[in-house]
């Protein structure tokens, strides 16, 4: 529950297959902790940018908190905390916000909501935070928030299961309610899909890559993954072997390449 900063030059360049340094190389973080999510904020010294956009944070048991971007535009060596995390539950992911985005959260049971970012009301890096998903068994937990732009026409909600399954749904067959509800199916969980472990908001224009814990990375266009209903269990993105699971998801723009300077 913890924030850090880091400039991006004082990371370490190196080649795709390298294994890059220890993190507690670069930043004080406690041996014991592990990184959650990457924020990247242009110049935390524009006044106007930090009092205009959020942090939003969301812990696996399904509690939600926003708190204004000026709260971490002061840089410490040793961290602030970013939320206070209650025993039994870890801190899953932040996104920064705009105050005006619609939340769509996911569990790993396979069940989702959406709910506007209003219905979460600001507090101080201190507090606890609100309740956004019910999270039922024991074993279940939230594996992914996205924050989408209302109207944004382009954008479409991809998940993907622990067993290489995935497919792309318009945001608009997540009905809009209340934050703390249980949400609708977002993806049909068998025992051959595996449960879920990511969820994403993607378009046309974008690449997904898919990184296994084995280490294996593929990479391949969202506009060839196709669109499925919320009740399906989608189409086989990557072949998994059987001692293996995917680890991570993430987007890329198409057309980024490596800048080759002469």
């Amino acid at each position: 529950g913890r924030c850090y900063w880091l400039k991006v030059y004082e990371i370490p360049e190196g080649e795709k297959n390298s294994k890059g340094r220890a993190i507690q190389n670069l930043m004080q973080l406690p041996p014991d902790d592990k990184v959650r999510a990457i924020i990247d904020v242009a110049n935390l010294d524009d006044k106007e940018f930090v009092q205009q956009h959020y942090i939003v944070l969301c812990t696996k048991k399904g509690i939600i908190k926003k708190t204004l971007l000026e709260d971490f535009s002061r840089p410490r060596q040793t961290g602030v905390n970013a939320i206070t995390i209650i025993e039994g539950d870890q801190l899953l992911d932040a996104r920064m916000t705009d105050g005006s985005s619609e939340i769509i959260m996911a569990i790993k049971s396979g069940r989702a909501i959406r709910f506007p970012e209003e219905k979460v009301r600001p507090t101080g890096r201190g507090a606890i935070g609100v309740g956004g998903i019910e999270v039922d068994e024991s074993n279940d937990e939230v594996i992914g928030m996205i924050c989408v732009k209302k109207d944004d026409a382009e954008k479409t909600v991809l998940v993907v299961s622990e067993k290489g399954y995935g497919k792309k749904t318009p945001v608009d067959e997540y009905r809009i309610t209340n934050r703390g509800g249980k949400g609708v199916k977002t993806i049909s969980v068998t025992d051959k899909t595996g449960p879920l472990v990511g969820i994403l908001d993607v378009s046309e224009k974008e690449d997904l890559m898919i990184t296994c814990k084995s280490g294996l990375t593929i990479r391949t266009s969202i506009a060839n993954i196709r669109e499925a209903g919320r009740a399906t269990q989608g189409v086989k993105l990557i072949n998994i072997q059987a001692n293996d699971q995917i680890a991570a998801i993430t987007k890329l723009d198409e057309f980024e390449e490596e800048t080759v300077l002469n």
